[in-house]
């Protein structure tokens, strides 16, 4: 590794070592200020963690977190979402086939305890 590459990367690290020192900070002072109103204390944790965001991004693991959070985006409109009759349809065949499965398992566990109680003597 270059001397270049390893400042990159102690830099790297120091920065995430700060976004999380802010973000712990945020934290504290969330519960240090617990007399000030809820919202008040709310949007200050929500200030203090897109600051936080903010310093992690400027790394190269934020970059790559950054551009897989894009990706995904991508991914998920090109995503070709069931209609409300398909999603109805495909709920009922699952509920049916439950309720099957159910009875035939029941009825199985009836055979069973029947032969059971026929094998040891236990039946009336």
């Amino acid at each position: 590794m270059t001397a270049k590459a390893q400042a990159g990367d102690t830099f790297d690290t120091v920065k995430l070592a700060v976004a999380v020192l802010v973000l712990a900070g945020g934290v504290v002072a969330f519960y240090w200020y617990g007399e000030q109103p809820l919202a008040l204390r709310v949007a200050g944790l929500l200030a203090v963690a897109g600051v936080s965001v903010a310093i992690a991004s400027q790394t190269a693991l934020g970059r790559r977190a950054w551009q897989f959070l894009g990706e995904t985006r991508t991914e998920v409109r090109k995503v070709v979402w069931p209609t409300r009759q398909e999603t109805l349809q495909t709920t009922l065949a699952v509920l049916l086939m439950v309720i099957l499965v159910g009875i035939f398992l029941w009825l199985l566990d009836m055979f069973l305890l029947w032969a059971v109680r026929l094998l040891t003597g236990q039946g009336g």
